[in-house]
């Protein structure tokens, strides 16, 4: 009997049911990587600079991925990211190619049988509607970080890929790089001692000082800001609260608590993900969160500055402020920590030139982000890092600002994830949004 290629991926990928989420590391010719037919055919959902300058370019280069389709609200992004695939390709075979077709509403890729994955790379606030909607229609899902913008919808998603089993990769290359890697395999197999405090520096904005409030603009013709909008509630448009007009420029929209927490999620998603990756603490979170810090006004209203105390059931202890790049962990015996992006550095020089034994945990040679996303879709294992993991690390950035924002000391169940006597606070668990695009 001949199996249809898209059941095939679709079976392999219902294996993870009921497995552990631990890497499985396949080799590139195992599963056949120079057949055209064995591709995995992926849509990109959002087609700003992020996916222009380095999400396509690494899944063209990729002999695992075949790029079918690209999506946007925004015309111009849309033409620009159909053209760059088509062109590529078309120079690959040394003939004309367009094969690479472009959708302005995403809800049409998700109707496509052909489509096997989904990369989104929009901005924050649609993540997690549209990682729900293709987790419906079967389809497998890179998602880029933050995974959203609050606790609650973070929990929906991870209730709906329960449910519909589909592979999921944060995508995030810090656990790839291979310094932080191996950061963790020394920590994870006990070079430090008992792990004791944890410290975690995000860097602060790169685009200079917030914007004050800003005069509405006329909308572009090439932008359907309804559309980009979505989720969210309707605001007057002005070019810093959306992307630069006809352009890749850092996005306003990564400074407005609508769309985006800020620096808090968007460089926390990874460098705290790389100490709950160090700490064992992947699947779970602190006990106690306490926080204070600084909002920008106007325009431009996230974080500029903060400081954030976590502490473990365990007595762990962890802290996160913008600083610099980093994470440092502390035992009872030493101590190692990593800055972005290889300055790995120690209590003593024995525990960097440490051999990981027999029976030990090797973290080494790993694939990069969007290649573990494609064999784990072939091989129905779970990737390095499941977007339920990311929800983890999510939530607590997540349950940072919420502390800043209500100046309280939250008491949190990591198991139920819910905050404990504080209705204050727990209000601020979910976020409202329009359903005209999309309803959990």
């Amino acid at each position: 009997m001949k199996i249809n290629r898209r059941i095939f991926l679709r079976d392999s990928a219902l294996g993870v049911a009921g497995l552990a989420a631990a890497p499985v590391i396949i080799p590139f010719d195992v599963l056949g990587r120079s057949s055209p037919s064995n591709r995995i055919n992926v849509a990109m959902i959002g087609c700003g600079r992020q996916t222009v300058g380095v999400n396509i370019p690494q899944l063209l280069e990729s002999t695992n991925a075949q790029i079918a389709a690209v999506c946007d609200v925004d015309s111009w992004r849309l033409a620009g990211a159909q053209k760059q695939v088509n062109d590529f390709y078309a120079k690959a075979k040394g003939t004309s190619y367009d094969g690479c077709a472009g959708y302005a509403d995403y809800r049409e890729v998700l109707r496509l049988a052909d489509i096997d994955a989904v990369m989104i790379s929009t901005p924050d606030h649609w993540h997690i509607p549209m990682a729900i909607d293709a987790a419906r229609a079967g389809k497998h899902i890179s998602l880029e970080k933050p995974l959203g913008t609050c606790i609650d919808h973070g929990r929906k998603l991870v209730a709906a890929l329960k449910k519909h089993q589909v592979i999921t990769r944060n995508d995030s290359e810090f656990r790839t790089l291979p310094k932080f890697s191996r950061s963790v395999e020394l920590v994870r197999n006990g070079r430090l001692g008992k792990i004791r405090r944890i410290y975690v520096g995000v860097p602060p904005e790169s685009n200079g000082a917030a914007l004050p409030p800003t005069e509405s603009m006329p909308v572009p013709p090439e932008l359907n800001y309804d559309f980009w909008l979505g989720p969210a509630w309707e605001a007057p448009y002005t070019e810093n609260r959306v992307h630069p007009f006809k352009a890749y420029g850092r996005p306003g929209w990564m400074r407005v608590d609508a769309y985006c927490n800020g620096m808090i999620s968007n460089w926390g998603a990874h460098l705290m993900g790389i100490a709950q990756w160090g700490n064992a603490t992947e699947y779970t979170g602190p006990v106690s969160v306490e926080g204070s810090g600084v909002f920008d006004t106007g325009l431009w209203n996230t974080l500029n500055s903060f400081e954030i105390r976590y502490q473990y059931a365990d007595g762990v202890e962890m802290f996160f402020k913008i600083e610099r790049p980093f994470v440092r962990f502390e035992g009872d015996k030493d101590w190692i920590e990593i800055e972005y992006p290889d300055k790995l550095t120690a209590s003593r020089q024995a525990i960097l030139d440490s051999e990981i034994g027999p029976g030990e945990m090797r973290i080494r040679n790993l694939p990069s982000d969007k290649e573990d996303f494609l064999l784990a879709i072939k091989s129905g294992q779970p990737t390095l890092e499941p977007l339920e993991t990311a929800h983890r690390t999510i939530t607590m950035c997540q349950l940072g600002l919420i502390s800043i924002k209500t100046g309280s000391k939250l008491a949190w169940n990591p198991e139920t994830e819910e905050i404990v006597s504080d209705n204050a606070a727990s209000a601020m668990l979910t976020v409202p949004i329009r359903e005209k695009y999309c309803r959990f």
